[in-house]
Protein backbone atom coordinates (compact mmCIF):
# COMPACT_ATOMS: atom_id res chain seq x y z
CA UNK A 1 0.00 0.00 0.00
CA UNK A 2 1.12 3.57 -0.74
CA UNK A 3 1.82 5.76 1.70
CA UNK A 4 -0.29 7.99 0.27
CA UNK A 5 -3.31 5.07 0.81
CA UNK A 6 -1.75 4.09 4.26
CA UNK A 7 -2.93 7.89 5.32
CA UNK A 8 -5.95 7.97 3.59
CA UNK A 9 -7.38 4.56 5.39
CA UNK A 10 -5.46 5.46 8.47
CA UNK A 11 -7.29 8.58 8.69
CA UNK A 12 -10.77 7.32 7.84
CA UNK A 13 -10.75 5.44 10.42
CA UNK A 14 -9.52 7.68 12.92
CA UNK A 15 -12.06 9.70 12.52
CA UNK A 16 -14.45 7.49 12.64
CA UNK A 17 -13.74 6.03 15.79
CA UNK A 18 -13.06 9.58 17.04
CA UNK A 19 -16.50 10.45 15.98
CA UNK A 20 -18.84 7.62 17.45
CA UNK A 21 -16.56 8.26 20.93
CA UNK A 22 -18.12 11.98 20.71
CA UNK A 23 -21.59 11.89 18.22
CA UNK A 24 -24.32 13.08 21.13
CA UNK A 25 -22.33 16.62 20.79
CA UNK A 26 -22.33 16.25 17.25
CA UNK A 27 -26.33 15.88 17.48
CA UNK A 28 -26.93 18.42 20.08
CA UNK A 29 -24.80 20.78 17.85
CA UNK A 30 -26.31 20.68 14.81
CA UNK A 31 -29.56 21.25 16.60
CA UNK A 32 -28.86 24.23 18.28
CA UNK A 33 -27.17 25.68 15.28
CA UNK A 34 -30.06 24.95 13.25
CA UNK A 35 -33.12 25.54 15.64
CA UNK A 36 -32.20 28.52 17.72
CA UNK A 37 -34.96 27.57 19.64
CA UNK A 38 -33.85 24.65 21.32
CA UNK A 39 -32.80 27.23 24.11
CA UNK A 40 -29.14 27.63 25.67
CA UNK A 41 -30.03 24.95 28.15
CA UNK A 42 -26.26 23.59 29.66
CA UNK A 43 -24.89 20.37 27.61
CA UNK A 44 -25.74 17.46 30.33
CA UNK A 45 -29.47 19.02 30.12
CA UNK A 46 -29.72 19.77 27.03
CA UNK A 47 -28.61 15.83 25.70
CA UNK A 48 -31.19 14.46 28.65
CA UNK A 49 -34.19 16.41 27.10
CA UNK A 50 -33.58 14.97 23.79
CA UNK A 51 -32.70 11.57 25.66
CA UNK A 52 -36.01 11.65 27.37
CA UNK A 53 -37.98 13.10 24.24
CA UNK A 54 -36.27 10.82 21.69
CA UNK A 55 -34.86 7.85 23.75
CA UNK A 56 -31.05 6.73 22.53
CA UNK A 57 -32.06 6.79 18.96
CA UNK A 58 -32.13 10.07 19.32
CA UNK A 59 -28.79 11.17 20.85
CA UNK A 60 -26.99 9.33 17.72
CA UNK A 61 -29.54 10.00 14.94
CA UNK A 62 -27.75 10.80 11.66
CA UNK A 63 -24.70 8.89 13.00
CA UNK A 64 -24.49 6.26 9.91
CA UNK A 65 -24.45 9.40 7.36
CA UNK A 66 -22.20 10.92 9.83
CA UNK A 67 -19.53 8.25 9.89
CA UNK A 68 -19.91 7.69 6.16
CA UNK A 69 -18.93 11.25 5.77
CA UNK A 70 -16.36 11.33 8.19
CA UNK A 71 -14.48 8.06 6.60
CA UNK A 72 -15.20 9.85 3.05
CA UNK A 73 -13.80 13.14 4.38
CA UNK A 74 -10.98 11.81 6.15
CA UNK A 75 -10.16 9.73 3.70
CA UNK A 76 -9.89 11.91 0.36
CA UNK A 77 -8.26 14.93 2.76
CA UNK A 78 -5.38 12.81 4.59
CA UNK A 79 -4.75 11.84 1.35
CA UNK A 80 -4.87 15.02 -0.71
CA UNK A 81 -3.04 16.39 2.17
CA UNK A 82 0.24 13.96 2.48
CA UNK A 83 0.06 14.03 -1.55
CA UNK A 84 0.80 17.43 -1.88
CA UNK A 85 2.52 17.61 1.33
CA UNK A 86 5.10 14.69 0.41
CA UNK A 87 5.58 16.93 -2.65
CA UNK A 88 6.54 19.60 -0.79
CA UNK A 89 8.92 18.32 1.58
CA UNK A 90 12.19 16.09 0.44
CA UNK A 91 11.42 13.50 2.66
CA UNK A 92 8.59 12.09 4.34
CA UNK A 93 9.19 12.76 7.75
CA UNK A 94 9.54 16.55 9.53
CA UNK A 95 6.98 19.82 9.43
CA UNK A 96 5.84 22.20 6.63
CA UNK A 97 6.41 25.97 6.52
CA UNK A 98 3.42 28.12 7.07
CA UNK A 99 3.21 28.82 3.51
CA UNK A 100 3.29 25.11 2.23
CA UNK A 101 0.42 24.11 5.27
CA UNK A 102 -1.61 26.60 3.89
CA UNK A 103 -1.17 25.29 0.50
CA UNK A 104 -1.46 21.36 1.05
CA UNK A 105 -4.55 22.29 3.84
CA UNK A 106 -6.79 24.61 0.54
CA UNK A 107 -6.02 22.12 -2.06
CA UNK A 108 -6.96 19.01 0.09
CA UNK A 109 -10.00 21.24 1.63
CA UNK A 110 -11.07 22.63 -2.14
CA UNK A 111 -11.20 18.66 -3.33
CA UNK A 112 -12.59 17.14 -0.35
CA UNK A 113 -15.70 19.52 0.21
CA UNK A 114 -16.66 19.29 -3.65
CA UNK A 115 -17.12 15.60 -3.33
CA UNK A 116 -18.62 14.94 0.44
CA UNK A 117 -20.87 17.80 0.62
CA UNK A 118 -23.99 15.54 -0.22
CA UNK A 119 -23.33 13.25 2.41
CA UNK A 120 -23.48 16.09 4.77
CA UNK A 121 -26.42 17.52 3.79
CA UNK A 122 -28.29 14.14 4.50
CA UNK A 123 -26.63 14.04 8.19
CA UNK A 124 -28.35 17.25 8.97
CA UNK A 125 -31.36 16.49 7.14
CA UNK A 126 -31.30 13.18 9.52
CA UNK A 127 -29.67 15.32 12.65
CA UNK A 128 -32.34 17.94 12.32
CA UNK A 129 -35.50 15.85 11.55
CA UNK A 130 -35.15 12.53 13.73
CA UNK A 131 -35.51 9.22 12.90
CA UNK A 132 -34.87 9.17 8.77
CA UNK A 133 -33.00 6.26 7.15
CA UNK A 134 -30.17 7.62 4.68
CA UNK A 135 -32.04 6.45 1.91
CA UNK A 136 -35.37 8.38 3.20
CA UNK A 137 -33.33 11.60 3.65
CA UNK A 138 -31.64 11.60 0.50
CA UNK A 139 -34.99 11.07 -1.36
CA UNK A 140 -36.75 14.07 0.50
CA UNK A 141 -33.94 16.22 -0.34
CA UNK A 142 -33.75 15.34 -4.44
CA UNK A 143 -37.84 15.58 -4.63
CA UNK A 144 -37.41 19.35 -2.20
CA UNK A 145 -34.24 20.46 -4.51
CA UNK A 146 -33.51 18.26 -7.31
CA UNK A 147 -29.77 17.17 -7.63
CA UNK A 148 -28.19 20.57 -6.39
CA UNK A 149 -30.14 20.28 -2.91
CA UNK A 150 -27.53 17.83 -2.24
CA UNK A 151 -24.83 21.03 -2.92
CA UNK A 152 -26.67 23.18 -0.25
CA UNK A 153 -24.50 24.95 1.83
CA UNK A 154 -21.59 24.56 -0.41
CA UNK A 155 -20.85 27.99 -0.71
CA UNK A 156 -20.01 28.07 3.54
CA UNK A 157 -18.36 24.68 3.17
CA UNK A 158 -15.38 26.29 0.51
CA UNK A 159 -15.51 29.17 3.15
CA UNK A 160 -14.75 26.60 5.87
CA UNK A 161 -12.18 24.77 3.99
CA UNK A 162 -9.96 27.81 6.17
CA UNK A 163 -10.91 25.50 9.38
CA UNK A 164 -8.96 22.49 8.53
CA UNK A 165 -6.03 24.90 6.59
CA UNK A 166 -6.05 26.93 10.14
CA UNK A 167 -6.48 23.05 12.36
CA UNK A 168 -3.47 21.75 10.42
CA UNK A 169 -1.27 24.74 10.12
CA UNK A 170 -1.15 25.24 13.79
CA UNK A 171 -0.56 21.50 14.07
CA UNK A 172 2.37 21.89 11.89
CA UNK A 173 3.62 24.94 13.58
CA UNK A 174 3.55 23.49 17.37
CA UNK A 175 4.73 20.57 15.71
CA UNK A 176 7.66 22.09 15.05
CA UNK A 177 8.52 24.06 18.07
CA UNK A 178 8.29 20.42 19.94
CA UNK A 179 10.36 18.47 17.65
CA UNK A 180 13.18 21.37 17.74
CA UNK A 181 12.31 21.71 21.34
CA UNK A 182 13.16 18.13 21.51
CA UNK A 183 15.93 18.18 18.45
CA UNK A 184 14.10 15.53 16.94
CA UNK A 185 14.20 15.37 13.22
CA UNK A 186 10.67 13.06 13.22
CA UNK A 187 7.40 12.25 14.10
CA UNK A 188 7.99 9.10 15.09
CA UNK A 189 9.62 10.47 18.52
CA UNK A 190 5.90 11.42 19.37
CA UNK A 191 3.32 9.88 21.91
CA UNK A 192 0.16 9.82 22.24
CA UNK A 193 -0.08 12.52 24.54
CA UNK A 194 1.72 14.69 22.75
CA UNK A 195 -0.73 13.97 19.29
CA UNK A 196 -3.58 14.57 21.82
CA UNK A 197 -2.35 17.55 22.68
CA UNK A 198 -1.43 19.04 19.81
CA UNK A 199 -5.13 17.87 17.95
CA UNK A 200 -7.16 19.25 20.93
CA UNK A 201 -5.59 22.36 20.79
CA UNK A 202 -5.16 23.19 17.00
CA UNK A 203 -8.59 22.46 16.89
CA UNK A 204 -10.22 24.77 19.48
CA UNK A 205 -8.29 27.52 17.04
CA UNK A 206 -10.11 26.41 14.28
CA UNK A 207 -13.26 26.17 14.98
CA UNK A 208 -13.41 28.81 17.63
CA UNK A 209 -12.57 31.12 14.56
CA UNK A 210 -14.70 29.64 11.75
CA UNK A 211 -17.90 28.59 13.90
CA UNK A 212 -20.30 31.67 12.47
CA UNK A 213 -19.87 29.92 8.78
CA UNK A 214 -20.68 26.16 10.17
CA UNK A 215 -24.16 27.44 11.85
CA UNK A 216 -25.12 29.13 8.40
CA UNK A 217 -23.83 25.94 6.46
CA UNK A 218 -26.05 23.80 9.14
CA UNK A 219 -29.23 26.25 8.02
CA UNK A 220 -28.80 26.43 5.01
CA UNK A 221 -28.53 22.33 4.03
CA UNK A 222 -31.02 21.33 6.79
CA UNK A 223 -33.60 24.24 4.53
CA UNK A 224 -35.85 24.55 7.88
CA UNK A 225 -35.16 28.72 6.87
CA UNK A 226 -35.89 30.14 2.88
CA UNK A 227 -32.56 31.94 3.00
CA UNK A 228 -31.14 33.26 -0.66
CA UNK A 229 -27.91 33.38 0.02
CA UNK A 230 -25.43 32.86 2.83
CA UNK A 231 -24.78 36.42 3.14
CA UNK A 232 -28.99 36.72 3.40
CA UNK A 233 -28.64 33.58 6.23
CA UNK A 234 -26.36 36.21 8.07
CA UNK A 235 -28.16 39.34 7.92
CA UNK A 236 -31.19 37.15 8.97
CA UNK A 237 -29.83 35.73 11.85
CA UNK A 238 -28.61 39.28 13.04
CA UNK A 239 -31.33 40.59 12.86
CA UNK A 240 -33.51 37.85 14.50
CA UNK A 241 -31.50 36.87 17.08
CA UNK A 242 -28.90 38.93 17.29
CA UNK A 243 -25.25 37.91 17.50
CA UNK A 244 -25.54 34.56 19.75
CA UNK A 245 -27.74 33.24 16.88
CA UNK A 246 -24.22 33.30 14.84
CA UNK A 247 -23.04 31.12 17.70
CA UNK A 248 -25.64 28.94 18.61
CA UNK A 249 -24.21 25.75 19.69
CA UNK A 250 -20.57 27.09 19.74
CA UNK A 251 -19.97 25.25 23.34
CA UNK A 252 -20.74 21.64 22.70
CA UNK A 253 -19.11 21.87 18.97
CA UNK A 254 -16.14 23.41 20.40
CA UNK A 255 -16.02 20.06 22.90
CA UNK A 256 -16.89 18.00 21.13
CA UNK A 257 -14.55 18.81 17.88
CA UNK A 258 -11.45 19.34 20.43
CA UNK A 259 -12.08 15.78 21.67
CA UNK A 260 -12.56 14.46 18.23
CA UNK A 261 -10.11 15.90 16.93
CA UNK A 262 -7.85 15.08 19.31
CA UNK A 263 -9.25 11.31 19.32
CA UNK A 264 -8.51 11.73 15.84
CA UNK A 265 -5.17 12.74 15.97
CA UNK A 266 -3.69 9.76 18.24
CA UNK A 267 -5.76 6.92 16.38
CA UNK A 268 -4.79 7.87 12.98
CA UNK A 269 -0.96 8.15 13.77
CA UNK A 270 -1.01 4.91 15.90
CA UNK A 271 -3.70 3.35 12.93
CA UNK A 272 -1.24 4.48 10.30
CA UNK A 273 1.95 2.90 12.12
CA UNK A 274 0.57 -0.37 12.27
CA UNK A 275 -0.26 -0.32 8.65
CA UNK A 276 2.73 0.63 8.04
CA UNK A 277 4.36 -2.12 10.01
CA UNK A 278 2.19 -5.00 8.28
Amino acid sequence: MSDAATHAVAGAAGGCVSLAITYPLVNLSTRKAVKSEEGHDTIVASLKRIYAREGIAGLYSGLESSLLGMALTNGIYYASYERVRAIMLKRKEGALTTAQGITAGLIAGITTSMITNPIWTIQVAQSTRGKESIAVAAQRIYNEAGVLGFWRGIGPALVLVLNPVIQYTTFERLLALILTLRKSPTRSSLTSLDLFILGAASKLIATGSTYPIIVVKSRLQAATHKYKSSLHAILHILRKEGLHGLYAGLVPKLVQSVLTAAFMFVAQRRIYEMLRAI
